[in-house]
């Protein structure tokens, strides 16, 4: 199923657009070709972020040639689905037949259409939003307590140490008692990183920081990304817990490790008399964190499609995609995520930050 969706997919969807466009541009056969070549070659810089050779290009040279490939895969897909209801306009006689032809103003149109929501997708990833999260609980507390938490923060390539600084001066505007990071902190690369030497912003982020590891975590070298987790200052939970004043922060390996402690197991080891949250990166079995009587659990991963209409694919994936959610007495936040992999743009979904606010409850 993913070789369908990664490879057969996108190369068929690059021959159905490529059609279109030969047809549709008014141009001389020389110009349409020099277009469609130049369009191949921007989605065939998509597959250097798999080959490793944005390790050995010179780093601004990576960013653009990972932002390219990136960038022209989203784009292939909303060209597809802007052709198919042209086409589709065309079966039911909605559309005339000169529209796809030969045609400067579709064209023009077209090429509007895609600008248009590029840059208003682009504007909204840059535009964070915060959420608030109140919830309370009849645990012992000495005090109530303002976490903040985030996932899939992808640094790397495209995320640089510019947005990070950006992103600590939000978090430590919110005075938080401690930060809690669903993983996935790394994109694909650890040397991006390393280069700008990131690890100077987490260490001006004022609260202890506590994050589990991520899928990309292991894409991007599993032990490369923990030595950059002990450098940066943050606190690794990697199928292991630790108290926190009042609260039992406990932290998942990531599934893409197949022999990770079952969390069953895992909770034999926390304190049950305080508030427990659950690090666990992907939110997969919601259930066996409502059947271990954790009382919240946090996670991301999803990114919520992180386009229209990736998204409606997530709802169909997950049992919470997105957003609040409860089982029993376990309640549940998976979030879309601070960063994105890939192309700086949210369509229909939203890059947010979390900001909990837990209080003892009345008796």
């Amino acid at each position: 199923m993913w070789f369908l969706l990664f490879m057969i997919l996108p190369f068929a969807g690059l021959a159905y657009v490529g059609w279109h466009i030969w047809v549709l541009l008014p141009f001389t056969g020389i110009w349409k070709g020099l277009i469609l070549t130049a369009g191949a070659a921007c989605f065939f810089t998509l597959f250097l972020n798999f080959s490793g050779a944005l390790e050995k290009a010179p780093l601004p040279l990576s960013r653009i040639l990972y932002e390219t490939g990136t960038t022209t895969i989203l784009v292939l897909l909303y060209l597809v689905i802007i052709f198919l209801l042209l086409d589709l306009g065309r079966l039911v006689n909605m559309v005339p037949r000169s529209w796809l032809y030969t045609n400067g103003i579709t064209s023009v149109a077209i090429m509007g259409i895609i600008l248009t929501l590029f840059l208003c997708g682009n504007i909204h990833y840059q535009n964070k939003v915060r959420v608030p999260l109140n919830l309370q609980t009849t645990k012992a507390l000495k005090k109530g307590y303002t976490i903040v938490m985030a996932s899939d923060l992808h640094l790397g390539y495209h995320n640089t140490r510019k947005d990070l600084a950006k992103w600590v001066d939000m978090i430590n505007a919110e005075q938080p008692d401690l930060i809690l990071i669903a993983g996935d902190i790394i994109d694909i690369s650890v040397r991006p990183l390393l280069e700008e030497k990131m690890a100077e912003e987490f260490h001006r982020l004022q609260a202890p920081v506590y994050a589990c590891l991520g899928n990309h975590e292991y894409y991007s070298s599993e032990p490369r990304a923990q030595h950059f987790y002990t450098e940066a200052g943050i606190h690794l939970l990697k199928d292991t817990c630790i108290v926190a004043d009042d609260l039992c922060i406990i932290g998942r390996d990531d599934r893409t490790n197949l022999h990770r402690t079952a969390l069953r197991k895992l909770m034999q080891q926390a304190d049950s008399t305080k508030y427990q949250i659950l690090l666990d990166h992907q939110p997969y079995h919601l259930e066996q964190a409502e059947q271990t009587g954790i009382d919240f659990q946090f996670s991301g991963h999803t990114h919520e499609g992180q386009i229209w209409p990736i998204s409606w694919i997530t709802h169909l994936l997950y049992e919470c995609s997105w957003g609040s959610y409860q089982r029993g007495n376990t309640h549940y936040y998976v979030s879309s995520g601070l960063g994105i992999w890939g192309g700086k743009y949210r369509i229909g979904t939203q890059s947010e930050y979390i900001v909990l606010k837990l209080t003892p409850k009345r008796q």
